[in-house]
């Protein structure tokens, strides 16, 4: 999976909010085509937290069919450990690859309580499981060398971007066990995370963009230092800065790009709200810049 951007499809919905499956088969095709490192439906990018066991159904389906094998299907699952399992089975019955375990519902809990909800779901599901840790879920160094002695449990996907603690986790990891960058708009702190050993990242710019995260993606891999600054300064940095100014645009902005460009994924779903008038003309005038610094348009 560090061979290329990992996709992170939005889920599509009609304008009354109602799930729309033909938008999101268009949508993650699409997406596909563009031969990521692996797709990760229904995760935080594509609302899982809004939908219910039948849309996660349909749509989970709907990715395994469209990758046809050319690529890992990683499904979000979430809540508590019984409810993360319900998830888990129907990702199963669809044909995923491999399973993303988002951070658990509201409480904060201690290491013994973290370690023992991986326990649990590892003990349910035949799929590899993928741990994000990220709000009230960071493991100690200790507790990672546990995760990764689950039968399962193959990696960890961080969203803190506590460099200190995560060069930690690394060297307490055993060979083999993966890591990726979780961090909102991964491509800003890449090159750090790459530093401690962590290349593989996520990318949100590639659910409306893959122009520009591919030229990114390629950049860092060669080298490229150039075009790695023109991006991070000239795109990247002030979508952050935009993306900064509404709580819920980390996803928000992502749909709103992608509907600039015509593809089919509708609204978001409360709690989140779709962006002002004022900052999707913003967001319409950095996407041109960002499409222009790699050859690309609208």
């Amino acid at each position: 999976m560090a061979g290329g951007v990992l996709s992170f499809p939005l889920t599509s919905f009609h304008a009354d909010g109602s799930l729309d499956p033909d938008g999101f088969r268009a949508h993650v095709a699409a997406q596909i085509a563009t031969a990521p490192g692996a797709v990760f439906p229904a995760c935080g990018t594509g609302e899982f937290f809004s939908l219910d066991e039948d849309e996660y159904r349909t749509v989970v389906s709907v990715a395994v069919q469209e990758a046809g094998g050319r690529v890992p299907v990683v499904a979000g699952i979430g809540y508590g450990w019984a409810q993360a399992l319900r998830f888990a089975r129907i990702a199963e019955e669809a044909g995923a690859d491999a399973l993303l375990v988002l951070p658990h519902y509201l409480v904060a809990a201690p290491q013994e309580g973290l370690v023992g909800q991986l326990e649990r779901i590892a003990a349910g599901t035949r799929l590899p499981l993928i741990a994000y840790q990220r709000g009230q879920v960071a493991f100690t160094a200790a507790s990672l060398r546990r995760i990764a002695g689950i039968p399962g449990v193959i990696g960890l996907k961080d969203g803190h971007s506590d460099l200190d603690r995560l060069q930690r986790l690394t060297l307490a990891a055993p060979e083999g066990f993966l890591f990726f960058n979780g961090a909102s708009t991964a491509e800003i702190q890449a090159r750090a995370y790459a530093t401690v050993g962590v290349p593989a990242y996520s990318s949100a710019v590639h659910a409306f963009a893959p122009e520009i995260a591919d030229a990114f993606f390629t950049a860092l891999k060669t080298g490229d230092e150039g075009t790695v600054e023109k991006l991070l300064r000239e795109f990247y940095v002030p979508l952050v800065e935009l993306r900064d100014r509404v709580p819920g645009y980390a996803v928000s902005l992502v749909k709103a790009a992608a509907r600039l460009r015509g593809r089919p994924v509708g609204p978001v779903r409360a709690p989140l709200t779709d962006p002002s008038a004022a900052d999707l003309a913003d967001l319409g005038t950095l996407l041109a810049t960002g499409l222009d610094l790699v050859g690309a348009s609208l």
